[in-house]
């Protein structure tokens, strides 16, 4: 079961992020998965990102493993804009990059363990960014 809780003031297309859930957490078999996604304010993120990660500023995404097969992803969707606007990309694209990176953050990968982990975080996150939009 997938579970979206909109807490922040932009609107979020609900389908489009079960599908892009679904089809991580199927490549990564982690389908059995139990998650719930929220999408936060600034501040409250913000909040979070200090009290978990010790870190006082807001960022985009944050993702909490509760055991193996229940997990919950915070995103900031005005971080997720501002990072948009740097990178040059679409907001929708961005949101997915995210995403994806939370997801793959609930199935075990970490890129702040070692560059070679972060080396295949990021190729597993292109991969499916182009599979999500190849395939739309």
């Amino acid at each position: 079961m997938i579970e979206i809780n909109n807490l922040a003031t932009n609107s979020v297309d609900g389908n489009f992020i079960k599908k892009i859930c679904r089809k991580v957490l199927k490549g990564e078999k982690k389908n059995k998965t139990e998650l719930s996604i929220v999408f936060l304010s600034k501040d409250r993120i913000k909040k979070l990102n200090k009290e978990y990660r010790k870190k006082n500023l807001p960022t985009d995404v944050l993702s909490f493993l509760y055991n193996k097969k229940e997990g919950e992803i915070a995103i900031c969707p005005e971080e997720v804009r501002k990072n948009a606007r740097r990178y040059g990309t679409a907001f929708k694209k961005e949101l997915t990059r995210v995403l994806i990176h939370g997801l793959l953050h609930l199935s075990g990968y970490d890129h702040e363990k070692s560059r070679k982990e972060a080396q295949v975080m990021e190729k597993k996150e292109k991969y499916y960014l182009e599979k999500i939009y190849v395939q739309n």
